[in-house]
């Protein structure tokens, strides 16, 4: 019996379904009558997978419904399917033609299934990223003042401090959130026991890469973006690169790799080692940052914290 995969192509009110090897394609209704029909129809089938593609959150809640059916999920990178269809020549694109392709992709690729975020760690997550926008809103304000007139000034200081507040209910927000959930105050403390990394890299981690202690270290260094992929052909040597993955994770790393490389005395020494033997700080840097990133997994599973001897 051929092992079935299935497509979806999420829209705001629709699901495009695709069904291999058999080409059967159908729509379903992006409510919550669509969704009880959706795995009514798709259970009896049993699929080996069903892949969603990232859209912004609207595949969130269908891939929830499946997963709590029991139906294995995956969340797939629209990049990578959109570059897929290219490779095959698929030129058109249309929903149902999407949801094809994704079904192929998720057949020829066969991604990994994992547990979905739950609505607490979801709500965390968006928390974060808030906070992350708020920044960015205050670092670009900060920058025009530089520029502005006086007049505007006073404009922009009033943003800012309305921001600023904003600012801190929302870090009073991501607290009681960790604080009020005791396999996070635990999961943090762990995470925070590593020199270089605070509470903020520490709940970044948390809302973020769930993953994080489950999945091996180089599985989950490509979900953070971390796992340096080789440029070569012939005898020709290019140099390696990261890239991709999951941009704030690799931003949060990092920002625990510059401090741990001052602060952090097994990091501090791997990064002098790799600058000694001719390595570029920036390069040394990313492999600081990998490392990190591998002990943070080891505790987080090993559930031990951080030791210096």
């Amino acid at each position: 019996m051929d092992t079935i995969t299935i497509g979806i192509d999420v829209a705001k009110d629709r699901l495009d379904v695709a069904v291999r090897p058999s080409g059967e394609l159908f729509v379903i209704d992006r409510n919550a009558a669509g969704l009880e029909r959706l795995v009514e129809r798709l259970k009896p089938l049993a699929p080996r997978l069903v892949a969603l593609e990232a859209t912004g959150g609207f595949e969130t809640v269908a891939a929830a419904a499946l997963a709590a059916a029991g139906v294995p999920v995956v969340i797939v990178n629209p990049a990578q399917v959109r570059a897929f269809a290219k490779a095959l020549g698929q030129r058109a694109k249309t929903d149902p033609i999407d949801a094809a392709v994704i079904a192929h992709f998720a057949e020829a690729t066969r991604p990994e299934p994992r547990p979905l975020p739950d609505q607490a760690t979801n709500l965390l997550s968006d928390l974060v990223a808030r906070r992350r926008q708020i920044i960015e809103m205050i670092v670009a304000e900060r920058q025009r003042e530089k520029r502005a007139t006086q007049r505007l000034k006073r404009s922009i200081a009033r943003l800012i401090k309305a921001l600023e507040k904003e600012l801190a209910s929302v870090d009073t927000d991501i607290d009681d959130a960790v604080r009020g959930s005791p396999a996070w105050r635990e999961k943090e403390n762990l995470l925070a026991s590593v020199p270089g990394v605070g509470s903020v890299i520490a709940r970044t981690l948390i809302a973020e890469l769930p993953e994080l202690g489950v999945l091996d270290r180089k599985k989950i260094a490509a979900l953070a973006g971390l796992a340096p992929f080789t440029r070569q052909s012939g005898q020709w040597r290019g140099r390696s690169f990261i890239g991709g993955g999951r941009v704030s994770v690799r931003s949060a790393l990092f920002m625990g790799a510059m401090s741990a490389r001052r602060c952090n005395p097994v990091l501090k020494a791997f990064f002098e080692r790799l600058v000694a033997a001719g390595k570029p700080r920036m390069v040394a840097l990313v492999a600081v940052a990998r490392k990190l990133l591998t002990i943070l997994n080891a505790i987080v599973r090993d559930q031990t914290p951080w030791q210096t001897a």
